[in-house]
């Protein structure tokens, strides 16, 4: 489906959506075409770029590495216990999006102080789970673990609803989140698939459902995240996420069964095919395109 054959209102919903999802929350606006040629973490035109340019994708990718954050008991803890997404979810959601355009897009020393700055908020980030385990948000082997599942998600949902990526695009898409994983203390993320299934393997015996789980799902359904009318798309947009969730959190009792129904992929992959082809105007990719374009033009003078 060519953007201009959608309905008017899915069509000016995801024009929206892209602004809401990738612009900055109110308060941190930033230019990201400057300062002129200065490169980002992640290297433009790579697989990266591609993927995070998606506003469909991104937001179920953003949700399945969520599902997949909360059955790790100490991650769980440390999101659930310490952050505003309970509270104003909407919110939670824009200034965890920007957070991404800024790795991805942004200019490396602002995206470093970017980083550096969440690095400290969570040096206060401590506690105990409910069976008494103690920890603490910045040690690295839940940093490792939410670092990996945040690329399988985002990378995932591409492959599965945008683009086939092949297996040397999934490689490149863990390297790629290497630097910025480094700078927020996940020395051992998984730089390739293999390494991400290895991970995910000696991780799972750990990994438990909860009524948090329940509760953020009824929450990203429910939530005031599209307008009314357009609930029915944010519903599906969850279950497309739980459909690409893999085991063995898949299979928790919070989330069988809240996977896509028949017939909807389908409906799923036009849309997200569909964004991908809306112009993006001026907001964070199409800003970064022209800050690192400035730099290979000089080259060329």
């Amino acid at each position: 489906m060519m953007p201009n054959m959608m309905p008017k209102s899915i069509r000016a919903w995801m024009q929206a959506w892209m602004r809401d999802l990738t612009g900055p929350p109110s308060g941190m606006a930033f230019d990201f075409t400057q300062p002129a040629g200065e490169p980002a973490l992640a290297p433009p035109g790579g697989v990266s770029w591609r993927v995070f340019g998606n506003p469909v994708s991104l937001f179920i990718g953003g949700v399945t590495a969520v599902l997949l954050e909360l059955a790790e008991p100490s991650v769980r803890a440390g999101v659930w216990d310490h952050s505003s997404f309970r509270r104003d979810p909407a919110m939670r959601l824009r200034r965890t999006g920007f957070a991404a355009m800024m790795t991805v897009y942004g200019p490396r020393s602002a995206a470093e102080q970017l980083i550096a700055r969440v690095v400290r908020l969570h040096g206060q980030v401590a506690g105990t789970t409910t069976d008494g385990t103690p920890y603490h948000a910045n040690d690295p082997r839940l940093l490792d673990w939410v670092q990996a599942t945040a690329t399988f998600g985002f990378t995932q949902a591409y492959h599965r609803y945008v683009r086939t990526l092949p297996a040397a695009g999934m490689d490149a898409a863990f390297a790629e989140a290497q630097p910025s994983a480094r700078l927020y203390g996940a020395t051992g993320a998984p730089a390739s698939w293999v390494a991400w299934e290895e991970l995910l393997s000696a991780t799972a015996p750990g990994l438990a459902g909860s009524e948090t789980l329940a509760d953020f799902l009824h929450i990203m359904a429910t939530a005031a995240i599209l307008p009314a009318p357009l609930r029915w798309l944010q519903r599906l947009l969850v279950r497309a996420a739980v459909q690409i969730t893999p085991e063995p959190v898949r299979s928790l009792p919070q989330l069988r069964g809240q996977g896509l129904r028949p017939g909807e992929a389908a409906v799923v992959r036009i849309l997200a095919r569909a964004a991908a082809l809306l112009p993006l105007g001026d907001l964070p990719p199409a800003q970064a395109a022209r800050r690192v374009a400035g730099s290979r033009d000089a080259s060329r003078s």
